[in-house]
């Protein structure tokens, strides 16, 4: 159940995010390749990683880092970051906003 919340995660957060695999390894300091996050994103089957990568791809994603251990099903860990929201930046466009532009 764990690996199929990891690769939701991941394909949610790069959606929302707007950006490339390639900016996301660039948010990770090039720990977690733009190969990685594909994979993980979108090949199905067993994804395992490891506490330390956890950190990385929480940095890669903007989530906190409990956020991707959850999903991976490793153990949480004290985050700072736990309370940040990470929802969608998107904005709604109706009509009368489309109308008034």
């Amino acid at each position: 159940m764990a690996t199929n919340d990891l690769q939701d995660l991941v394909r949610r957060r790069l959606w929302e995010l707007g950006g490339s695999v390639y900016e996301a390894s660039r948010r990770a300091r090039g720990a977690v390749g733009p190969e990685v996050l594909e994979r993980l994103a979108h090949v199905r089957g067993w994804a395992l990683i490891s506490p330390w990568m956890a950190g990385h791809l929480a940095r890669a994603l903007d989530v906190p880092e409990n956020r991707v251990r959850r999903a991976a099903g490793l153990p949480e860990v004290h985050d700072p970051r736990e309370d940040e929201p990470t929802g969608p930046h998107l904005r709604l466009v109706t009509g009368e906003s489309r109308a008034s532009s």
